[in-house]
């Protein structure tokens, strides 16, 4: 037998711990526990770090869909309309971010009435999107596409064009809804409620803005055209009925604005386009021209002292319009008492802007 070999132990018989073949080696549980430990620890870190990241991930999803991008962004004229209508009917208005502390200006003069609460903004920015739903959720709306109203356009530019060539089709959209729309300019202020004086049946109301007197007892027709062979009624202040004859006009107006776009030599607007309409349709329209001592252009209103004292106790909408530029609007509606957005603003369901 050679040195280098272990002679086997033979287990004795009635041994009863007979030594095992192959023993362990001590420092194999020492190893292994050495080992796990660390493992452990960094899967568990591991499995701790996903649950984070992905609890953030939640998180982060469900603050950003209760912004207000993803929270209006989709918000359809549809979704708008019949959350706001009352008694089948919706009072429409369009703002540009510009435009909002007239926006609000009228908003008091429709709340002293009890009429805020049927009102739509068509927001023509997402600055006044959010501006106003954040304020007042559901009552404005953003219909695509957004024009270029980061400025105060004036009337008479391209930028003003684009603004108010959109009205008829969302007056369209509301009336194929099955809604009464009325709608307004900001840069009124009512002073009673205008809802009585629409009475009947009509397809659809509209107002004179010519500055001329007339009778009180005046007809109620489309008043005869002028020199340039059309009548000149205001597009600031209509109210619709869901009718055929409604939509006829109204498809008749889109029409109209296709066939005369804006240009740097015809400064054209939509409401030239709307009484070639009212011309063009008065066969199978039913149309009502609204009292002149209810509904006053601004240039009798604000320039007939004389008709107004005759006249006083019966003036319903005011407005602010044969005059142009955002500042001189402001100042003359401070000179009237009609400026209410400063001292009044807590009747405002914006508030302070």
């Amino acid at each position: 037998m050679s040195l280098h070999q272990r002679q086997q132990q033979k287990p004795q018989v009635g041994d009863p711990n007979p030594p095992s073949p192959h023993p362990p080696s001590p420092l194999l549980p020492h190893a292994f526990s050495s080992f796990t430990k660390p493992l452990l620890l960094l899967l568990s870190l591991l499995l701790l770090s996903l649950l984070f990241f992905r609890f953030q991930a939640h998180y982060n999803f469900s603050s950003s869909a209760q912004s207000p991008l993803a929270r209006w962004r989709d918000y359809t004229l549809s979704q708008a309309a019949t959350f706001v209508a009352k008694n089948g009917t919706v009072i429409l208005c369009a703002v540009s971010y510009p435009y909002l502390p007239f926006l609000n200006n009228w908003l008091i003069s429709v709340a002293r009435q009890s009429h805020h609460d049927q009102v739509l903004v068509v927001a023509e920015d997402y600055a006044t999107l959010y501006a106003v739903n954040e304020r007042w959720p559901g009552h404005a709306v953003l219909v695509p596409p957004v024009p270029d109203t980061q400025t105060a356009h004036k009337f008479g530019s391209q930028g003003f064009f684009n603004f108010t060539s959109r009205r008829p089709r969302h007056l369209l959209q509301i009336l194929d809804l099955g809604y009464n729309v009325m709608y307004n300019d900001v840069d009124m202020v009512w002073l009673a409620d205008p809802f009585p004086y629409l009475v009947k049946t009509h397809d659809v109301y509209f107002t004179d803005d010519m500055a001329a007197v007339k009778p009180l007892d005046h007809p109620h027709g489309l008043p005869p055209p002028g020199k340039k062979g059309r009548p000149y009624i205001c597009s600031c202040m209509i109210y619709l009925r869901p009718t055929s004859g409604a939509k006829f006009l109204l498809k008749k107006w889109i029409e109209e604005m296709q066939e005369q776009p804006w240009s740097k030599k015809q400064k054209a607007n939509d409401q030239p386009a709307f009484n070639w309409a009212l011309n063009k349709t008065v066969s199978q329209v039913d149309m009502y021209l609204l009292p002149q001592a209810a509904f006053p252009t601004g240039g009798l209103y604000f320039k007939n002292k004389t008709w107004v004292r005759e006249t006083k106790g019966m003036h319903v909408i005011i407005h602010n319009n044969y005059i142009i530029g955002f500042e001189k609007k402001i100042k003359r509606f401070r000179e009237y008492g009609l400026w209410l957005a400063d001292d009044c603003s807590h009747e405002s369901p914006l508030g302070k802007i």
